[in-house]
């Protein structure tokens, strides 16, 4: 894209103006205390983002630029999730365009410099209805199950009840369906055309949604599933959960870490097993009281793996339970 692509545009489409704004936004991801947490800025839980301006020299680096200015968090591993730009669904009120350019960005929660203008929240407080590591939760049940059956009874005929009706049980693991962590986008944007969640009631109906979660400024919600959905399904192919890690850690501690990012239990013997065949990391010779009971052994990551050509097959399945 060259500089004058990047700039905020003023376009007429028969005679009436209309403006675009390209907005780099950030989904900074940490573990800690076995929860997965997301950054988020200010007192309207908005994701750390900003407009690219003429002195960023690329993407990277004004993305880079905003999240470390709004947060003091410089940011490390880092890549392009997806470019949004529907109309209809930032809620701004102006005859405005934003497109958001997203990234995801995995960090360790104590690299943060602690700014009063940010702060960390799991994501299970904006996606309860995610985390199953307990099993399939209350709200999945009581609360969104009857919602998406009265909505999917309400479409305009038979076959649209039928398909609106295997649409959320595919997404929610409904009528004995497996529950698939990677759809997080797909339940997300299921419940927003639902209306059940309290960004799609903005401006149209003052009465709350149903479900008990938090929503996010402008379309920042739908971002995050998207980051969440990303990182869901890249831990099982690629060893980015590293990032996450601190230098030496117990098995243990990486496998509650994959089990809080994909919500759902681990086969123990399968995941050790695993990881010890792929060579991923080892031993450092020393060991750790922390965990309450024996002596655990530390281990780090090997990161000569990211040289070799085995890379490609370098994976952590989520072994079922």
């Amino acid at each position: 894209m060259d500089d004058r692509a990047k700039r905020i545009r003023r376009n007429r489409v028969g005679g009436k103006a209309d403006t675009a704004q390209v907005d780099l936004t950030a989904v900074v991801v940490a573990v800690s205390d076995n929860q997965p947490c997301v950054l988020t800025i200010g007192q309207a839980d908005a994701l750390p983002s900003g407009p690219l301006a003429l002195e960023h020299r690329s993407l990277q680096t004004g993305l880079r630029a905003w999240v470390e200015e709004q947060t003091g968090h410089p940011l490390g591993y880092i890549e392009q999730l997806y470019t949004f730009a529907d109309r209809d669904r930032i809620g701004t009120g102006r005859e405005q365009r934003v497109i958001s350019i997203s990234y995801l960005a995995l960090t360790r929660k104590e690299h943060a410099a602690g700014s009063s203008r940010c702060g960390w929240r799991s994501w299970y407080d904006y996606f309860p209805w995610e985390d199953h590591r307990s099993g399939t939760p209350a709200v999945v049940l009581d609360v969104l199950r009857p919602r998406l059956i009265k909505w999917a009874d309400r479409a305009g005929d038979a076959a649209m009840r039928r398909e609106s009706r295997q649409r959320a049980a595919i997404a929610f693991g409904f009528d004995d369906r497996d529950w698939n962590e990677e759809l997080t986008l797909q339940r997300y944007e299921l419940l927003y055309e639902a209306g059940l969640v309290e960004e799609a009631r903005r401006g149209r109906d003052a009465t709350p949604p149903p479900v008990p979660d938090k929503s996010m400024a402008a379309d920042h919600r739908r971002i995050l599933a998207t980051g969440i959905a990303r990182l869901r399904s890249k831990i099982k192919y690629r060893p980015v959960v590293f990032e996450l890690m601190p230098p030496v850690f117990t098995l243990l501690h990486l496998q509650r870490t994959v089990e809080a990012l994909a919500g759902r239990l681990i086969n123990k013997p399968n995941f050790r097993r695993l990881v010890e065949q792929q060579e991923l990391v080892e031993e450092t010779g020393e060991t750790t009281t922390d965990t309450g009971g024996r002596p655990a052994k530390l281990f780090r990551f090997r990161r000569a793996v990211l040289d070799d050509r085995a890379v490609v097959g370098t994976k952590l399945p989520l072994a079922r339970a």
